[in-house]
């Protein structure tokens, strides 16, 4: 050995030299070899070997196997044909073997030697012995015999042996036989099923169905699992109390969905058998009346009702909470098939969830307060590589109990596929008709073989839903809790292409309270605060009513009070939701000791049904504001007089003669413009709004409150595993963070930026001042607004000079004040005009609005054209001479408004033959502005933004298509009102900017 490994060794290193392996690289590229023709060889599979190969797992490849020689089981190694020893085995194919003499032409099993075989060979070249005898070929020192020899293994009492299933030895019967038969077999009358043997005295055998039922499929089919151990296990159980064969009996029950007929002496059917049987033979286990000695616990009982009591009557004897260790801790007792008991297992590390995940994110689904979602889709082959034998579970919640000794409570299982006398009692909507169940399984590929158990199902069941269910008690303080439930539902899938076929599963974990009480409040804030709003509404069509002039109640009256209304009950609705929105994200983000739980999806609906229908009568109160605004009477009245005559060529005359100096319109287009620029003026940024929303929710993170968890943090590990959201607490974060950016806007706007920068609605007051200019405002037939815009300098088109010096003038105080009443500052008033005076106004209007609108003056006729003028000098004629009190049959006074005017909003005088002027500091004019409805625009812009988040979920696309809407309604505004300006006012719309 030493001699030959010399050379071998010496051709080892200098083969593995550095500059040896450098030269046969270089080699191989000076002759041209590719990248490709270095690294790259044929790709084989172990399968792909022939008979007299071997696979070489350090080459990859396949390669020969020596003279006398065909690859082993595993493909990996050679073995000697048969009639062939071994003479030396280093392990792989280096084996050396040698043909056998004729005299001894068997070979041990160990392979090493040749021997003489007494009854024939087998096809491996190993002596062959008859059934019941054992092979021996060798002494009981290990010295090889001439003779291999069969011995028959004793039968007979006192022994009771056969030989094993290798037939290298004899053991003992199995004792069924021994027990029924007092003898290895089992003949007539007696009964053979599973591999044992049984008495025909009080047996299944008659009556038991070993039929595998699929309803999910409306099919059934023979299970070769149930055909071969069903009676075993049912005869074992019954007969010995077999613990194994009890439980084996159990997991088939199981695997046929805890379904019983008592028609049908199927599993279920014989394990109720034995059930009712032992009732009085054997004391319960742990004193639960539904767990038999002996037997697995499977059922509840049957009895109407029991599930309720099982659920909701008793809580766990723990508590607990949001703070510190709140874990649950689940475990379970699992068994294989046959009825063995594998370990006590925590459910942590996903063991019931089929989907792949991180083992931080499957745990989270134990965490006390977070709803887990966990959704996926899987190859079917992979269930039949994963599941060759299902695995079963008994589940159990651990708690510490008050004496600090560990406890487990029972968690029941609501299968949805159980049938009862064939009708699925589970998949009722009342709970007092469930049947609740014990043990659960994951994935059963084996009730579904036919002939073979080897061979391939041909239908598998999978646990496609799998739902917990934990649900606090009413009231409670600390956190205690009810049984939990564990539903499941199983899929039924007939397997035709494993490796194309997929199924999606999902495991859930979902927390529960009672929200009867939380519906009740929310019901009755509804119901108060929607009578407030009745009575809101009919002070308010009372006042419409009063501004229009018109006593009699009518269908315009009635629609008018139902706009009303619906702009209120919106309110209604947003204060409701918003207040129980915030009530939920306080009381459940806050808490430490549990007291209140989410509501759950489904719950939900009511919620968001209220949210819409905020949304939907806020949007008509925003659409009637938006009509009414853009269909209001306006005139602006020019209260500037010419300065004199000139000299003016008459056409077609060839003369000239003195005519008035014409006043310039330029000073009403100005003012015009002003105000068709303040039509849409706001007391908020709308973009700064919507920005400054989306950057606290989706940058700071304040959208992490809304997940359906117990954390408050504003920032998440995306490697940890993320609740799904509640739409509650997405809207509540929502309208806390609008309506705060909005009030500070607001706020900000009033205290500072009018104050110190620009007070768009006081600057126009005093354009009109500076312009000689009034604004005669009808927002309804009877009720409108006045801005008095009157020089108290007489004339305003006048040089930058005299200007400035009217100016410094008003500032000594050296000119009279700006006000409509001598010695006052009242420049705006509220008007509630006589109905003589509106039919007036009405008659010379209807000449002004003749025509189709000023975007046509060039292409009327001249006699239309001048007829329009005509009408114009006579409305600002007739309206400056009102102001004037020209008419004594049309007058008018100025009072104050009653605070309690001021408070509902109305008038209770009636103009009835003089009009009146209220005072207003307040510049109420902006109600026909978007200035004035700020908190209409404001809850509508907030509604249209939850809406579509409740809609999408989703905060980016809500801000976009808040803004895109704020924009459009924006534009419409503009465009319809500056068309409505123009054709009141004869101000040409290419004029207004």
């Amino acid at each position: 050995m030493a001699t030959r490994a010399g050379p071998v060794m010496a051709m080892a290193v200098k083969s593995s030299s550095p500059v040896g392996t450098g030269t046969a690289f270089l080699l191989l590229v000076l002759c041209g070899a590719s990248w490709a023709q270095i690294f790259s060889f044929p790709f084989q599979r172990p399968e792909a070997c022939g008979l007299n190969q071997y696979f070489d797992i350090s080459a990859l490849s396949c390669e020969p196997c020596g003279a006398n020689q065909r690859r082993d089981a595993l493909g990996t190694s050679c073995v000697c044909l048969p009639g062939y020893h071994m003479v030396s085995n280093n392990g792989g194919p280096s084996i050396i073997c040698k043909k056998c003499p004729e005299n001894m032409k068997g070979v041990t099993k160990d392979g090493w030697d040749c021997i003489s075989c007494p009854s024939g060979l087998t096809a491996e070249g190993k002596c062959h012995c008859p059934t019941g005898h054992i092979l021996v070929e060798r002494n009981v020192n290990g010295s090889l015999l001439s003779q291999a020899t069969c011995e028959l293994c004793d039968e007979n009492e006192n022994s009771f042996t056969k030989a094993d299933t290798l037939g290298i030895r004899c053991v003992r019967c199995e004792p069924t036989f021994v027990n029924t038969s007092r003898s290895c077999t089992c003949s007539e009358p007696h009964i053979l099923t599973g591999g044992l043997c049984f008495s025909n005295t009080g047996s299944f055998r008659q009556r038991v169905i070993s039929t595998a039922r699929y309803g999910e499929l409306g099919m059934s089919l023979n299970s070769e699992w149930f055909a071969k151990y069903l009676q075993a296990a049912a005869t074992a159980c019954w007969s010995h109390a077999n613990l194994t064969s009890c439980q084996a009996l159990g997991n088939m029950c199981v695997m046929n969905m805890n379904s019983y007929d008592s028609a049908t002496f199927d599993a279920c059917r014989l394990f109720h058998y034995i059930f009712e049987s032992t009732a009085g033979l054997s004391s319960n286990v742990h004193s639960i009346p539904f767990w038999r000695q002996n037997l697995p616990w499977l059922f509840y009982g049957d009895q109407p009702g029991l599930a309720p009591q099982v659920l909701s009557t008793t809580h766990l004897p723990t508590n607990f909470s949001f703070k510190g260790q709140n874990q649950l801790k689940f475990v379970a007792a699992s068994y294989d098939i046959r009825g063995n008991f594998i370990k006590w297992q925590t459910l942590e590390g996903g063991v019931l969830q089929l989907c792949p995940d991180t083992e931080t994110r499957l745990d989270a689904a134990y965490s006390f307060g977070t709803t887990y979602q966990q959704n996926c889709e899987i190859s079917l082959s992979k269930f039949l590589a994963d599941f060759p034998s299902p695995i079963f579970y008994d589940v159990y919640l651990e708690y510490t109990g008050n004496d600090q000794h560990h406890y487990i409570w029972a968690v029941p299982v609501l299968n949805l596929n159980l049938q009862h006398n064939k009708m699925f009692v589970n998949q009722d909507s009342s709970s007092s008709k469930w049947l609740l169940t014990r043990r659960i399984f994951l994935v059963d590929a084996v009730s579904g073989r036919e002939n073979d158990l080897g061979s391939q199902p041909r239908v598998i069941r999978i646990a496609t839903q799998i739902s917990l269910s934990i649900r606090l008690v009413p009231n409670t303080k600390n956190g205690n809790i009810y049984t939990p439930l564990l539903s499941i539902a199983y899929s039924d899938i007939d397997i035709k292409n494993a490796n194309s076929q997929s199924v999606k599963v999902s495991f859930s974990v979902k927390y529960e309270m009672n929200q009867g009480d939380a519906f009740v409040q929310t019901d009755i804030a509804l119901g108060v605060l929607g009578g407030l709003a009745v009575l809101s509404s009919l002070l308010k069509t009372a006042g419409w009513k009063r501004r229009i002039g018109s006593p009699m109640i009518d269908l315009q009256t009635v629609m008018k009070f139902l706009v009303y209304y619906a702009g209120d009950l919106a309110n209604v609705f947003f204060i409701v939701t918003v207040g129980t929105g915030l009530y939920w994200l306080i009381f459940f983000k806050a808490q430490k000791s549990v007291s209140v739980l989410l509501p759950m999806p489904v719950q939900e609906e009511r919620f968001v049904t209220y949210v819409g229908c905020a949304f939907a009568m806020k949007a008509l109160q925003f659409l009637h504001k938006l009509i009414s605004q853009i269909t209001i009477d306006i005139f602006f009245i020019d209260w500037e007089r010419p300065k004199g005559k000139v000299l003016k060529a008459v056409e077609g005359e060839g003369g000239v003669r003195s005519a008035t100096v014409p006043v310039s319109i330029w000073r009403t287009y100005f003012v015009a413009n002003e105000w068709n620029e303040i039509q849409t003026v706001r007391k908020i940024n709308p973009l700064f709004q919507v920005l400054a929303t989306l950057f606290f929710l989706e940058v700071v993170g304040f959208k992490h409150l809304a997940l359906m968890d117990s954390s408050s943090s504003l920032s998440r590990n995306m490697s940890d595993y993320i609740a799904p959201y509640s739409r509650i607490l997405r809207y509540a974060v929502a309208t806390a963070i609008w309506l705060v950016i909005g009030i500070i806007q607001v706020f900000f706007f009033a205290a500072f930026y009018e104050r110190f920068i620009e007070d768009k609605i006081r600057q126009f007051v005093d354009l009109c001042s500076m312009s000689n200019v009034s604004v005669f405002l009808l927002s309804h037939r009877c009720f409108g607004y006045y801005i008095h815009g009157r020089s108290v300098h007489g004339h305003a088109d006048t040089n930058m000079e005299e200007m400035n010096m009217n100016l410094k003038r008003e500032a000594e105080s050296l000119c009279s004040q700006r006000g409509l009443v001598p010695n006052t500052d009242g420049q705006t008033f509220q008007i509630a005009v006589s109905d003589q005076m509106r039919q007036h106004y009405d008659r010379i209007h209807e000449t002004l609005t003749r025509r189709n609108g000023p975007a046509r003056l060039l292409t009327s006729s001249a006699s239309t054209f001048e007829q329009s003028i005509k009408a114009y000098h006579a409305m600002n004629k007739f309206l400056g001479s009102f102001i004037d009190h020209v008419h004594k049959e049309m007058d008018y006074f100025i009072k104050d408004k009653l605070l309690l005017e001021r408070v509902l909003g109305m008038e209770f005088m009636e103009p009835m033959e003089k009009s009146i002027f209220y005072n207003d500091e307040g510049h109420s004019f902006s109600s026909v502005l978007y200035y004035g409805n700020e908190a209409t625009l404001l809850i509508f812009d907030l509604l249209f933004f939850c809406i579509v988040d409740l809609a999408c979920q989703n905060f980016v696309l809500a801000s976009f298509l808040t803004y895109l809407q704020q924009e459009i309604f924006r534009f419409i505004r503009n465009t319809v009102g500056q068309k409505n300006l123009a054709t009141k006012t004869l101000v040409d719309e290419r004029f207004l900017i």
